[in-house]
This record gives structure tokens, sequence and C-alpha cells, in this order.
């Protein structure tokens, strides 16, 4: 049976915080919220990427969890192909409410190709699904400094069907939407199941809906 790997990249903090909340403290919670997310799956093992140097992400995880340092997207895939992983997705980390669903998505769609997106409104991705090991094409592709890669890239998926040899190769799922400016705080859905940790934090503060 393929091991699935989901693991959620820890992006650095955004501009989304509203006044009064600690940028540190919102982007930990958003991070713990996509974990809960990744690690309520079946048959999949959460884990997660991190720039090196940074400590303290074990306490937002189950005992056990993989918490790979990585300097690239390269480098966390091939982390998670060492652990044994035949299929991956890496979600960003600051998508607290994202749909386990479409994470879902991005695995049927591995069935058919090496590679699947969910874009993000706005630009950029949400999540990045493969095969692995990563075909030498979107290796090369994802080689970009995490700081600087492509899941904020606007270009990412014509970069990603530009790369592949073959458009086709790289199928995309339903969209959803990041955390990164106070107006995509819009989006959170106090109806919506889950992202209980961001919620806590934001008790108090206006959505703006």
């Amino acid at each position: 049976m393929t091991i699935r790997h989901v693991a959620v990249l820890a992006v650095p903090a955004t501009g989304a915080v509203p006044p009064g909340i600690d940028p540190g403290d919102f982007r930990l919670a958003m991070l713990e919220d996509a974990y809960e997310v990744a690690a309520s799956l079946d048959l999949v093992t959460p884990a997660l990427i991190h720039a090196p140097g940074e400590s303290g992400l074990e306490a937002i995880t189950w005992p056990g969890t993989p918490i790979v340092p990585a300097t690239t997207l390269t480098e966390a895939f091939e982390a998670l192909y060492g652990l044994g992983g035949g299929q991956a997705v890496i979600l960003a980390g600051d998508a607290p409410d994202l749909p386990g669903l479409l994470i879902g998505k991005l695995f049927r769609a591995l069935s058919h190709a090496p590679a699947a997106v969910c874009p993000s409104d706005g630009g950029g991705l949400v999540a990045l699904a493969a095969d692995l090991p990563l075909p030498a094409w979107l290796a090369a592709e994802l080689a970009a400094e995490l700081s600087d890669g492509i899941l904020d890239d606007p270009e990412a998926l014509t970069r990603l069907r530009a790369a592949a040899p073959r458009p086709g190769l790289v199928p995309q799922a339903p969209g959803w939407h990041r955390l990164r400016t106070p107006e995509d705080l819009k989006y959170l859905d106090p109806r919506l199941e889950g992202w209980e940790n961001t919620r806590a934090l934001l008790s108090g503060h206006p959505l703006n809906r």
C-alpha cells in the first residue's frame, strides 16, 4: 500500500493578523489548524516542514509526527520519500480552514498524473501534490528557497505546466484561500467546522465579513 504524507509547511508570519494579536501566535495558530486538517485524514501520515533552525514545533503536533527541516520544496519532498512516502501533499500553513476533501481530490488526481495543485485565491498555491520520488522536471522547478518558493508565485501553475513534458501532467483541483493579507480574513466562515486555534485567537476581533 502506498504511504501518503500530508506535510504542512511552516510559512513565515503574514500580514493578515489583526491589531492586538501577536503575529507569531497567529502564525502558530494557523499552522496548528492546518496540521489538524492533515492529522484528521484517514490513511495518511501527517508531517511538518520548516526552515532549518526553527524549533518548538513539536508542541503543536501529535507524538511521532515527522518534523522535517528543508531549504527547498525539492528537499522537503525528498525527505518525505526518505520516510517511505510514495505520494505527498505539501500544504501551506496559512490555510487553517482548508477542507480535507480538497486534499483527497489531490491524491485522486495523482492516480493519473505525477503532480497536482490546489490554487490559491489571489495567486500562488494552497497545496502541491506529487508522486515520489519526484520526476526530474518537477524537482528542478521546486529548487527555489522556501521563502521565495512556488507556493507564493502568482504564475505557479503556468510554471509547473511549462516545466512538465505535457501541461496535462499537472491537473488543477478546486481552489481555496490562504490568509496572507488583512482582506483575506473575510474568507473565514464561522459556520465552517475546524480552524479552532485560529478561531479562538480571533475571538473578539471582527472578521470584516
